[in-house]
């Protein structure tokens, strides 16, 4: 048990935290803006796997990870503009639309991957590291948090982005009218239907990335299914995050030290069987939930399309 607090265990436990939580973050802070805006983006998990399938291929075949990250990107918003179409300017229902999306992405990729790959699954070189001087010298602290790849850090200024796109800027109030009050926004003069599509559009894309990051960075390969539920996750973040981004990303860390569990105790020699380490994400979630599931606010518009001109 001594290896549970040894530099190695503690840093090998954050810094799988970080890695882990970054798919989560991209994915709760798109689910988050969407949610403002009032529509229900049950389809992310479909999103993420999207953006890791199509990320994944874009990094192999060209060798440079940051265009697998704008193929990745751009696999998560072409799914949500599925989404947009059907459930934003059809108005069909948001929880089967995602849902079908879900599934359907999920046969999708596998297929695609063994039609491509068959069997083998081809690996990516390691991705490069930004190494931030002085703070990366940290014992534990150091490796954990100041050594990973640019796109890391970006994710984290992200968060204070949107932060102050939500409080300060137009386009923020638009969105939380659209989810709130979306007559009132349509009154005023402001396309209800056109807030809600880049909305949706931006989830998709943000997504997509997490999904990217999740196969080139995190695992340096694809392999079917290898969301692992983390779309879901992002859902349950931007609900019990009220709004606040910063909520998300330290809900993303939290959700990352249960994931990356399974990684630190391996490093440490300690033998717990696998499918109980797996388990603590969702037991994580669960408790979150019966604490402060209550309390979550949300839109009063939320998951009900709008008609453009109604009153």
């Amino acid at each position: 048990m001594t290896g549970l607090f040894s530099a190695v265990f503690l840093s090998a436990l954050l810094f799988g935290a970080v890695t882990a939580a970054i798919p989560l973050l991209l994915a709760g802070l798109g689910e988050q803006m969407s949610e403002k805006a009032g529509v229900l983006n049950i389809g992310i998990e479909g999103m993420l796997l999207a953006g890791a399938y199509l990320g994944f291929v874009g990094a192999f075949y060209s060798g440079s990870l940051w265009l697998g990250f704008v193929t990745g990107a751009a696999g998560g918003a072409a799914v949500a503009l599925i989404m947009a179409l059907l459930c934003v300017r059809i108005g069909l229902n948001q929880i089967v639309i995602g849902i079908a999306l879900t599934l359907g992405l999920e046969g999708l990729t596998a297929l695609l991957h063994h039609f491509q790959f068959s069997r083998s699954y081809p690996r990516l070189p390691a991705a490069d590291a930004t190494v931030i001087p002085l703070l990366s010298d940290i014992p534990v602290i150091g490796p954990a948090f100041f050594k990973h790849h640019l796109i890391v850090y970006l994710a984290v200024a992200l968060v204070f982005g949107m932060g102050y796109l939500y409080r300060r800027t137009q386009l923020g109030l638009n969105l939380q009218a659209a989810g709130d009050k979306p007559a009132a926004l349509d009154v005023a003069g402001i396309d209800v239907i056109k807030t809600r599509t880049i909305a949706v559009l931006t989830t998709g894309a943000l997504a997509g990335l997490g999904g990217a990051y999740l196969a080139n960075v995190g695992a340096g390969l694809f392999i079917p299914f290898i969301t692992n539920g983390a779309g879901f996750l992002g859902i349950v973040l931007a609900m019990l995050a009220r709004g606040r981004p910063v909520w998300v990303l330290f809900g993303a860390l939290l959700f990352g030290v249960c994931l990356s569990l399974t990684t630190a105790m391996q490093v440490a020699g300690i033998n717990i069987p696998t499918d109980v380490i797996q388990m603590l994400p969702f037991l994580a979630v669960m408790i979150m939930l019966v604490l402060f599931g209550r309390r979550a606010s949300l839109p009063a518009a939320l998951g009900i399309p709008y008609e453009r001109g109604a009153r």
